[in-house]
């Protein structure tokens, strides 16, 4: 049973709370059924080295959230908070199962885009177009939606075109890229109104705690399937997230899981009631 939340502080005032984090660090307060515990975004970030706002007196468990970290960091972080008698609820282990991608995805590849992995970083064109009419790229854990990079690519695109894209994505990810090169079959979604239908869904301690729209869709969007979601209710760790769309053709597929502890809330989520369901969903 976790009895503390742990955030990271804001960059330059190691006391105060991550701004980007202000609301759930005020939902979670609101609850009271936690304690809370900061710890300096700088110092550990950017020097390796953990700074608590305090140190139990005996070992607690914890939930963090916060911002991702690449598992070997993760790895260090669990330990160093061991050491100030902190256990978080998430073993390393249990962390990189579902941080990189290519981990979890054998566990949920009848529900999910095809995909071919490319450890060593280098995507071989001719063999992804042999698979795919149209496909996306993304590291072992993050895309880079939002830039310029194209949202996918078809059978035309030559390996000139292809390996200048390439450039512009290592670039984008820079110190943030993780492990290899995932290409993805490219699905088309559902949109209402001019945006797709994305949920995303938290599972905490084998229960649905919540089920969140995810695209600032309207309203009147169809909902989830929920036998769906109910499929993998028991993808062993304590706390995950599956991301799940509608298809155009009204079928639903999921296009995405995650480390529950840094996979950050849906626009408009309360705080307030996920960390009520993320306590009972432990007692």
């Amino acid at each position: 049973m976790p009895e503390y939340i742990l955030f990271p502080s804001d960059y330059f005032d190691k006391k105060a709370i991550d701004p980007d984090l202000r609301e759930e660090y005020d939902g979670a307060m609101s609850t009271d059924l936690f304690g809370i515990l900061i710890f300096s975004y700088d110092d550990w970030f950017n020097e390796g080295k953990l700074v608590l706002d305090t140190r139990p007196e005996r070992q607690v468990s914890a939930v963090y959230r916060g911002w991702m970290m690449k598992p070997e960091q993760y790895g260090n972080f669990y330990s160093a908070l061991l050491e100030n008698n902190i256990r978080l609820i998430t073993s390393p282990g249990q962390y990189e199962r579902f941080h990189i991608f290519p981990n979890i995805y054998p566990e949920i590849a009848s529900d999910t885009a095809k995909m071919l992995v490319f450890p060593d970083g280098k995507a071989d064109l001719e063999k992804i177009k042999r698979e795919f009419s149209r496909f996306m790229i993304k590291d072992y854990v993050k895309s880079v939606k939002g830039t310029k990079f194209p949202k996918f690519f078809g059978s035309a695109v030559t390996e000139e075109e292809f390996a200048r894209c390439m450039e512009d994505f290592y670039s984008y990810r820079g110190s943030l890229y993780t492990g290899g090169i995932c290409a993805k079959e490219y699905l088309d979604l559902k949109t209402y109104g001019g945006k797709t239908n994305e949920y995303r869904v938290f599972v905490i301690n084998g229960g649905i705690a919540s089920v969140s729209p995810n695209s600032l869709q309207p309203g009147y969007a169809s909902e989830p399937d929920m036998g769906l979601i109910e499929k993998y209710l028991a993808l062993g760790s304590p706390m995950y997230t599956i991301d799940c769309a509608e298809l155009t053709d009204g079928s639903w597929r999921i296009i995405e899981a995650g480390d529950g502890q840094v996979s950050g809330l849906s626009p408009g989520q309360d705080p307030k009631s996920f960390f009520r369901a993320l306590y009972y969903l432990f007692t």
